[in-house]
């Protein structure tokens, strides 16, 4: 091999550019909001607190009230 490929080193063309807080900052509070409102209806969408009528929420995120640790019955 010559001498001129043993001493190649290979620099990046581009380096990544930092995201500003100010651009993730709205789609984390959006992020954080969709997750509480998932929060809610796993844990606490039934009886008193309810917003749906019936058990159809309940029953469906059942299996999922369990795996997190929520009791329901």
């Amino acid at each position: 091999m010559s001498e001129a490929v043993l001493n190649t080193v290979h620099v990046p063309a581009a380096t990544p550019a930092p995201i500003p807080l100010r651009e993730i900052l709205p789609w984390a509070i959006f992020v954080g909001l969709i997750l509480l409102l998932a929060l809610y209806f796993v844990g606490a969408e039934q009886g008193a607190t309810s917003i749906v009528p019936g058990m159809y929420v309940h029953e469906f995120v059942h299996d999922g009230r369990h795996l997190l640790g929520f009791p329901c019955h």
